[in-house]
């Protein structure tokens, strides 16, 4: 059984930072294409950092957290991080974390975690 189990979520301010883990069980974070998503109250969950099964390919969808957010993976750990830097008050969201067999984490990955809430207090 798959399970995708995050970690670090919390309350910050304005300006702080926050390091997300999610360590797997059941799956192979290597084999696996790997991401965070988030979700604000009233919106979507969308893609905000991805990291290629190789992980030769980082890419952050969200263009507001570029050079902010820094995704990576510990294979001994079987764990992926993201490193959440210079927070703002709209960075506030449940971020859940995913798995997917393509090469290239989609939409719709075919595991996720359980989410934890960030939230940013200005």
């Amino acid at each position: 059984q798959v399970q995708l189990v995050e970690s670090g979520g919390g309350l910050v301010q304005a300006g702080g930072s926050l390091r997300l883990s999610c360590t797997a069980s059941g799956l192979t974070v290597s084999s696996y294409s790997m991401g965070w998503f988030r979700q604000a109250p009233g919106k979507e969950r969308d893609i905000v950092a991805r990291i290629g099964r190789s992980g030769g390919m980082i890419n952050y969808a969200d263009s507001s957290v570029k050079g902010l957010f820094a995704i990576s993976r510990d294979n001994a750990k079987n764990t992926v991080y993201l490193q959440m830097n210079s927070l703002k008050p709209e960075d506030t969201a449940v971020y859940y974390c995913a798995a997917d067999r393509a090469s290239v984490l989609g939409l719709r990955p075919d595991y996720w975690g359980q989410g934890t809430q960030v939230t940013v207090s200005s």
